[in-house]
């Protein structure tokens, strides 16, 4: 299959894979089998995350290597308490919002092992019924996880082996239309890790060597602020988050370009690294946007803000709708792996 293809296979693989902060294991896993078919060396960091030198550069800049960064770890849920009703209080991991969360499939992964489903919904959700239905505010303290099971109260529901502190995986429903748009939940950051992945395979594939060394760091707690706090080796110069690029009003960039950030709400990125990119980005022809992002963090910032001196950047193609139900198309996702070529002078 061609790069396009290679990428899309495994976003569709990654997105099917259940993987809030926290429960990543399975989904990394999956890629450290992908990495070594690929014949690289991965390691599993003492915090769960993946990390692989991908290149060790033509020599020349034995101080400068090149981290690139990717999150795996999505938004969900866990178990806050089972009601009386045997229904599933909940409160989020990272930043799920209860608004576009609501009448959503989920499974409950119970501490062995054992997957239930049920959906998320509006306490008392029946319109015919609940006088207040459109008036309720949204909220963790509002809505429920009303379990497939018979279990009607505390008791029965404790009986299946489901606790307090068990996992709430949200149904990604993943689409690919004709037209190129990609349409699923946690496209943040999953997008950007298949783009990663495509990368590794194109350097791989093609023999070509860059100028620096190369690691990736595929980490698993960006949604809860740390993902890329550590796991930063000596020689690393710089660190460039590939993340989520933000679309929307008052923003330049859409969802079939590859936005470049300048800054965001943990202040500007590295003034230089910044203008190497768009200055790589022209230079290839590639369609990108710049972009300040208004509510936004990233692996890279995590980094700085655990004492590392290095310099940062960060891209990622355009997605809609973020931290709900996320819209992407096929051009930006090449656009960024081009981008990341063009950067890398391969």
């Amino acid at each position: 299959m061609n790069h396009q293809e290679y990428m899309l296979h495994h976003l569709k693989n990654i997105l099917a894979i259940d993987s809030p902060t926290g429960y990543t294991k399975h989904a990394v896993d999956y890629l450290v089998k992908e990495y070594e078919a690929l014949g690289y060396q991965p390691q599993v960091t003492r915090k769960g995350g993946l990390f692989v030198c991908i290149s060790e550069g033509d020599g020349s800049q034995p101080e400068n290597a090149l981290q690139m960064e990717a999150h795996l770890d999505t938004l969900g849920g866990m178990v806050a308490e089972i009601k009386s009703n045997g229904r599933l209080r909940v409160t989020p991991l990272g930043g799920m919002n209860p608004n576009n969360a609501e009448a959503e499939n989920v499974r409950v992964v119970t501490r062995l092992g054992k997957v239930y489903t049920g959906t998320f919904q509006l306490n008392n959700a029946s319109i015919h019924v609940n006088d207040d239905y459109n008036g309720t505010k949204r909220s963790w303290d509002t809505m429920e996880v009303v379990l497939d099971e018979m279990a009607f109260n505390k008791e029965q529901t404790a009986e299946l082996g489901i606790m307090t502190g068990d996992i709430v995986c949200f149904e990604p429903r993943t689409v690919i239309t004709e037209s190129g748009y990609i349409k699923s939940r946690f496209l943040d950051d999953k997008l950007s890790v298949a783009i990663l992945l495509g990368y590794a395979r194109y350097l791989k594939e093609s023999g070509a060597k860059p100028a620096r060394k190369i690691y990736q760091h595929i980490t698993v707690f960006e949604e809860v602020g740390h993902g890329g706090a550590a796991s930063v080796p000596a020689d690393v110069g710089e660190v460039l988050s590939v993340d989520m690029g933000c679309v929307g009003d008052g923003l330049e960039c859409a969802e079939h370009q590859v936005s470049i950030c300048a800054k965001d709400s943990g202040g500007p990125y590295h003034y230089e690294v910044t203008s190497a990119l768009i200055a790589a980005a022209q230079a290839a022809g590639i369609d990108f946007a710049v972009d300040v992002y208004p509510h936004y963090g990233s692996d890279a910032e995590a980094a700085l803000r655990a004492g590392w001196d290095v310099k940062h950047g960060l891209i990622g193609a355009g997605v809609y709708a973020s931290h709900g139900y996320e819209r992407s198309h096929v051009k930006g996702m090449m656009a960024t792996w081009e981008l990341l070529k063009a950067y890398t002078q391969v």
